[in-house]
């Protein structure tokens, strides 16, 4: 795993992700991306074992459902490719994609 990846899975994952476990992780999986879901799917597995609110009248009331909420959005985000990966593969210009040109008429003189 390269400086890179590894800077990049800690801007995903936050600075107190185990560096070790990412390092295996990477080892098995072998993609940033592929390892950033991983861990984000094990933290939302965790939250949902433990109730998602509890209240106690007048004392404090904690809520975790936009704590979920917020790692099904970015586990969305990375699964659609956002935000691009240090090593991710390179786009191929010759890939299929099409250009459209449009020609437009101009005023004689």
């Amino acid at each position: 795993m390269t400086e890179a990846i590894r800077a990049w899975l800690l801007a995903q994952l936050g600075a107190t992700t185990d560096l070790i476990d990412l390092e295996q992780r990477y080892a098995r999986l072998g993609t940033a991306r592929a390892v950033a879901i991983e861990v984000l799917y094990e933290r939302i597995a965790k939250l949902r074992t433990q109730p998602t609110s509890v209240n106690l009248s007048g004392v404090v009331a904690v809520s975790y459902t936009e704590n979920i909420k917020a790692y099904e959005r970015q586990i969305a985000a990375l699964e659609a490719g956002q935000p691009p990966s240090p090593d991710d593969p390179a786009p191929d210009p010759t890939a299929g994609d099409i250009g459209v040109i449009h020609l437009v008429p101009r005023a004689r003189r």
